[in-house]
């Protein structure tokens, strides 16, 4: 079920995405060489925690997943597309880093993703995480009324695919609200014109992921969660909560 958003809840959904911007700001800031991911996850926890809000990724289980998520944040290295747990591994220089940050204020929810590098960059890795954000942006510009949930996925995949990269099939963007995950589902490839009509009042989570090699194969880790590449390429993935409204897409988690 779609449920379109009053002004007032989507003014509450902006608080609540601020507090996510604010949380992976801080972990952007933190990462460094040397650096634990579960220290990075600590910052995240700690920004929650001082605005009194809660973390929709701590504790949650979706029928793929072995265990609960055991942290508030998804910190995915390298090759790793989404959903990597925090663990002890200590960043290295020009390692790439994507974070997936959530959070629960007032009964509203907001998610956001930010990839990066640590230490010296590589070319290829700017490159990737800049065509990461390119799609992203291109993906909020079609999120206006009128269009359909076909004209954001055509236009994230197709900055995607036209740069030569690989987009992991069956993951995308999601429609957000009382709840992380609401519908619909938002692709990251499709065909224009098709689909949901985009009204007023819906908010959604955009959420490109890009595979360096432009193959799309990827498969789970041990742990269950982690989505990593075939081939071991790198990967990069961010994500804005957008609430379309009459004037325009409005990002709810700008940092």
């Amino acid at each position: 079920m779609v449920e379109l958003k009053t002004e007032q809840s989507i003014e509450a959904m902006y608080t609540t995405g601020q507090v996510v911007g604010q949380a992976l700001k801080a972990v952007r800031k933190a990462a460094d060489v040397g650096v634990s991911l579960l220290e990075l996850d600590e910052v995240a926890r700690e920004v929650l925690s001082a605005a009194g809000a809660t973390s929709p990724f701590l504790g949650y289980r979706p029928s793929f997943a072995p265990v609960p998520f055991p942290a508030v944040i998804c910190a995915s290295v390298n090759d790793a597309i989404v959903h990597g747990i925090p663990t002890g591994y200590r960043l290295r220089d020009g390692d790439l880093v994507s974070i997936d940050c959530g959070a629960e204020l007032g009964g509203w929810a907001g998610d956001s993703a930010i990839s990066f590098t640590v230490g010296t960059p590589r070319p290829a890795d700017v490159r990737l995480i800049e065509t990461a954000e390119r799609a992203l942006a291109a993906g909020i510009e079609a999120a206006v009324v009128g269009n359909r949930i076909g004209d954001i996925a055509h236009a994230v995949g197709s900055v995607c695919r036209s740069a030569g990269y690989g987009i992991p099939e069956g993951f995308g963007g999601h429609g957000i609200g009382r709840r992380m995950h609401e519908d619909p589902s938002v692709p990251n490839e499709g065909r224009p014109g098709r689909g949901m009509p985009l009204r007023a009042g819906l908010v959604l989570a955009i959420e490109p992921m890009l595979i360096a090699s432009g193959k799309d194969d990827y498969h789970a880790a041990p742990d269950g969660w982690t989505l990593r590449t075939n081939d071991g390429s790198r990967a990069a993935h961010v994500e804005h909560t957008v609430a379309i409204t009459e004037t325009g897409p409005r990002i709810l988690t700008a940092r």
